[in-house]
């Protein structure tokens, strides 16, 4: 069966790889062709693939959607500049302190007002799909398209937000945990403070040396030259290796490393080299959403019922994260068009799937939570899959349209000449 899956897989990977322009164009992300891969050659279509429902295969699930997270964060962290991620120190904080509860709230109470179930259940699933999902998220703010089309503060805000979010969420899930299992409190929290703060220190300690061990070889040239791709990834694997070890936020402790990493090492001169955000993209996330596809448990999502399963749907994709936005559009600084923007593109995938086999690996299965939780991770991962193309050319289409105005009304404002339009020429 593995080799079955590295054909489809790789088969997959070059036809993505051969028509990426035509991709990125089209109104289909390179996530969604793999999950629409993994349904058709699964056991309820063409029978090719043959795998256990995300029920049954969680643990695997968690370990690829973990390594998965680990090399999108230290993507986002190594995209741009050190400086211009500390410029946006404040607005990212306001994200990720009070986005992002007001998002498991809200994710909460739509999980229990549409599938009729108890706080713990709700809260498990709340929290599994508050943060954003940095992999998704790269279509958006990565490539061509986006970097013409989407202003560099707006596309650097959601990126920073996705991938902090990741490591950050943890809390909210051992907060979630407690409510719905045996562990108390205190615990929830000492465990929150010891995994985010070891995650912390690790980052920057790790980080910092990779940087200066970077710099140092290059200057004494004791290194060959290469990739920066590769030494990231490597040192990736790394922190991701020791926060298992050490039993902190792994994902959390990638970012920071990234961060230290990009603030010590000399990356202004390898800015073309820096590739890994591509990659991850096209190629990377292939594997866990061909296999997603194929572990659907659809009798889950049948027993769920399909009105249920429509409100769960509609309320997290709609409620969850756009009213938030536009509540918060002033402390960040936002236009009515950028809170939009952000507002809708904020999905949910990789990120949802590793909280939710966490909880699975905590506590014991809850087939509810697990079925609906894959069931809005498909739909955001259909949604905005459908929707990238077509916002991006609206959101341009909208800039333009703001600067034309802009355009005539500073002609109207000349002085001496307030009645001049750019449609009617001035009377002589």
């Amino acid at each position: 069966m593995v080799d079955v899956l590295l054909t489809v897989v790789g088969s997959l990977a070059l036809v993505v790889a051969a028509l990426s322009r035509w991709v990125q164009r089209a109104p289909l992300s390179a996530p969604l062709l793999a999950l629409v891969t993994g349904i058709a050659f699964g056991p309820e279509a063409l029978g090719v693939l043959d795998l256990p429902t995300v029920l049954e295969g969680h643990e695997e699930l968690h370990e690829f959607s973990r390594l998965l997270l680990a090399i999108s964060v230290m993507a986002v962290a190594l995209r741009y500049r050190f400086r211009d991620v500390r410029a946006l120190t404040r607005p990212v904080t306001v994200l990720l302190i009070g986005a992002m509860a007001a998002m498991a709230v809200i994710a909460t109470a739509v999980s229990a007002a549409a599938l009729g179930i108890g706080l713990g259940a709700a809260a498990l699933l709340g929290a599994a799909l508050c943060p954003t999902d940095p992999v998704l998220a790269s279509s958006v703010v990565s490539g061509e398209r986006a970097e013409k089309s989407i202003p560099a503060r707006t596309r650097l805000l959601l990126s920073l937000e996705s991938g902090a979010n990741d490591g950050l969420a943890l809390p909210l899930v051992l907060a979630a945990i407690a409510i719905a299992g045996p562990l108390s409190g205190p615990e929830a929290l000492l465990e929150s403070l010891w995994q985010v703060l070891g995650a912390i220190a690790l980052g920057l300690m790790i980080g910092w040396i990779g940087g200066r061990v970077l710099s140092v070889a290059e200057r004494h040239r004791t290194m060959q030259s290469g990739p920066l791709l590769i030494y990231t990834l490597l040192l990736a694997l790394l922190v991701l290796g020791a926060s298992g070890l050490l039993g902190v936020d792994g994902v959390l402790a990638v970012l920071v490393a990234g961060l230290a990493f990009n603030a010590t090492s000399s990356r202004e001169e390898r800015r073309d080299e820096n590739k890994i955000d591509e990659a991850v993209n096209r190629f990377i996330v292939l594997p866990l959403f061909v296999a997603l596809g194929v572990m659907i448990p659809w009798r889950e999502w049948v027993e769920l019922g399909w009105w249920r399963g429509l409100l769960l749907i509609l309320g997290t994709l709609l409620l969850r994260r756009l009213p938030v936005l536009l509540a918060l559009k002033r402390p960040l600084s936002l236009t009515w068009r950028d809170a939009l923007f952000l507002g809708w593109f904020g999905p949910i995938g990789v990120s949802a799937l590793f909280y939710l086999t966490m909880e699975a690996h905590r506590l014991g299965i809850n087939p509810t939570v697990m079925a609906a939780g894959t069931l809005v991770v498909v739909a955001s991962t259909a949604a905005h899959g459908v929707t990238t193309a077509p916002g991006l050319a609206l959101y341009r289409w909208m800039s333009e349209r703001t600067q034309d105005g802009e355009k005539r009304r500073s002609v109207r404002a000349r002085p001496g000449d307030l009645h001049v339009s750019v449609n009617e020429p001035p009377e002589p």
